[in-house]
C-alpha cells in the first residue's frame, strides 16, 4: 500500500474523506499528540504569564532554569555583546557568506513591497492623507535545539530592519545551558545588541510584560511550540504578533504536465517537518497514482525518512478531481500556507485560485526558493487563515496614522452634516465643538 493516500472521485465516501481532511487543516488537529494530552496547554501557559508578570526578572531566570535545564540568575537573563562578538567572529565564513546573499535578496524584496506616504487628498481647503511610521520595539523569537532555523531569522528580523524598527530584541533558550552560537552569530551579523536568554512562554511573558532588565515590546514575531503560540494568543492585545502559527503545509494542483518525481519530492519536503501536510490535488488519477509511487520510492532514500513518513501517514493526501477547475476550487477552500502551481496553465490557475499564503508558480518554482532566499518572508497564515491573512513583510512592523487637515472655509462646508450626525447620535458636545468654532469666526 502506498504512504500517499489517494482520494478519488466516485467512492462512496469521497466527499466525507475530503471533508475530514479540510478539518484536520483547518482545526490545528496537526499538532504532535504529545502537544496537546494529556497537558493542559492554556491553563500551563497562563499561569507561566501570571508568574512572569508578577515576579519579572526573578521569576522569569526561576522558571527558565527550571524548563530549560540552564543556571540562570536575573543577572545572566541578558546576553553579553561579547559572547555575540565572538559568535559572529568565529563563525564559518561560508555561512556568514550565505546569510548575506540571504540578507541581500530578503532586503531588496522588502524595500520594494514597502508602503510609503502617498500624495495627500486635496479637496479645496480639506488635505486628507495617512502616515506611516515603524512601531518602536520589537520581540524576535527564536526556537533552540533541533528546531533552530536561521532562515526564519532572516525572515522575521530583516523586514522589521526595512521597516525602520530602531530596538529589535531577540529571545532564545539557553538549550543544554547556552543559546545556540548560530543565533548568536546571526544577531551579531544583523546588529541585534539586545539577546535575551528565555525560551517558550517564559520569553514570550518577558517580551510582552517587561522586566526589570528587558524593556517590553509592541509586537512579538516568530514561530514555536504550542506553548509559544499559546503564549502568544493570550498576550494579543496587550502586544501585537504575527500569527498564532500551526504545522507548516502545502497544497500541490498539478495535472498530467507535471513532472510525477517533482511532485513528489515537493510534497516530501513539507512532510519532513513533521508534523506537516502535504496534499496533492490533480484531476488526474494517472498522476497521483505515479506520485503515490515517486514518494515511496523517495522516502527510501531520505536521512529524515523515520519522521517524514508518519507526516505522510496522517496529514497527506493525493486528492483527485473531476477537472482542473475542481481542483483550483478545492485549492481556494483549503487555503494552504504554501501553494504550488504546476499545470499546462498555471496562469488560468492562478487567476481562479482566490487563497494561499504563499503561491509558486511553475514547476521550476519549488517552495524551498521561498522558505530560504527568494526574499518574501516564510512567516505565513497556515490553517486556512490565508483566506484573511497575509504574509509577514515590513509593513506589518509600520502602522498606519490617518491625517486629516481643514482649513475655516472648508470646516465651514461641512459644519451643518458634522452638527446634524452629531444630533442624531445624541452626541451634543460633538456638535458644540464644531459650532464652537463657527461662533469664533463669526
Amino acid at each position: 500500500m502506498a504512504t500517499l493516500k489517494i482520494i478519488e472521485p466516485g467512492a462512496s465516501d469521497y466527499e466525507a474523506r475530503i471533508q475530514e481532511l479540510l478539518e484536520v487543516l483547518r482545526s490545528g488537529g496537526l499538532l504532535a499528540s504529545d502537544e496537546r494530552e494529556p497537558l493542559d496547554v492554556p491553563a500551563i501557559v497562563g499561569d507561566i504569564l501570571q508568574q512572569v508578570q508578577a515576579g519579572g526578572d526573578h521569576a522569569a531566570a526561576k522558571l527558565a532554569s527550571k524548563l530549560d535545564r540552564a543556571e540562570l540568575s536575573a543577572e545572566t537573563l541578558r546576553v553579553p555583546a561579547s559572547a555575540i562578538a565572538r559568535a559572529h567572529r568565529e563563525a564559518e565564513p561560508e555561512f556568514l557568506a550565505l546569510i548575506r546573499r540571504v540578507i541581500d535578496n530578503i532586503r531588496t524584496y522588502q524595500e520594494h513591497i514597502l508602503h510609503r506616504d502617498p500624495e495627500p487628498l486635496v479637496r479645496g481647503g480639506r488635505k486628507l492623507g495617512v502616515r506611516y511610521t515603524p512601531i518602536d520595539r520589537v520581540g524576535v523569537y527564536v526556537p533552540g535545539g533541533r528546531a533552530l532555523y536561521p532562515s526564519t531569522v532572516l525572515m522575521t528580523v530583516v523586514p522589521a530592519q526595512v521597516a525602520g524598527v530602531r530596538e529589535i530584541v531577540m529571545a532564545s533558550p539557553p538549550t543544554g545551558g547556552r543559546i545556540s552560537d548560530m543565533a548568536l552569530a546571526l544577531a551579531g551579523e544583523l546588529g541585534i545588541e539586545e539577546v535575551v536568554q528565555l525560551g517558550g512562554a517564559v520569553a514570550i511573558a518577558a517580551l510582552a510584560y517587561g522586566t526589570e532588565r528587558i524593556a517590553a515590546v509592541q509586537k512579538i514575531v516568530g514561530p514555536g511550540n504550542a506553548f509559544v503560540a499559546e503564549a502568544k494568543r493570550q498576550l494579543f492585545g496587550r502586544v501585537g504578533i504575527d500569527s498564532v502559527a500551526g504545522p507548516s503545509e502545502v497544497v500541490v494542483v498539478a495535472d498530467d504536465s507535471a513532472e510525477a518525481g517533482w511532485v513528489a519530492a515537493d510534497l516530501l519536503a513539507q512532510a519532513e517537518h513533521n508534523p506537516g501536510a502535504a496534499v496533492l490535488v490533480t484531476p488526474s488519477l494517472a498522476l497521483a497514482t505515479a506520485v503515490a509511487e515517486q514518494v515511496d520510492a523517495q522516502l527510501a532514500t531520505l536521512e529524515r525518512a523515520d519522521v517524514t513518513r508518519p507526516s505522510l501517514e496522517r496529514y497527506s493526501a493525493a486528492v483527485v478531481t473531476a477537472d482542473l477547475g475542481a481542483a483550483c476550487d478545492l485549492a481556494s477552500e483549503i487555503a494552504a500556507e504554501h501553494l504550488q502551481i504546476m499545470t499546462a496553465d498555471d496562469d488560468a490557475c492562478l487567476k481562479r485560485i482566490r487563497h494561499g499564503g504563499a503561491i509558486f508558480v511553475g514547476g521550476h518554482t519549488p517552495v524551498p526558493l521561498g522558505d530560504y532566499c527568494a526574499g518574501p518572508s516564510h512567516v505565513l497564515p497556515t490553517g486556512g487563515t490565508a483566506k484573511f491573512f497575509g504574509p509577514l513583510s515590513a509593513n506589518d512592523f509600520l502602522k498606519a496614522s490617518s491625517l486629516i487637515e481643514y482649513d475655516e472655509p472648508a470646516l465651514a462646508g461641512q459644519a451643518a452634516d458634522v452638527r446634524d450626525f452629531a444630533t442624531r447620535e445624541g452626541l451634543t458636545a460633538h456638535a458644540q465643538a464644531v459650532a464652537v468654532r463657527g461662533a469664533k469666526s463669526s
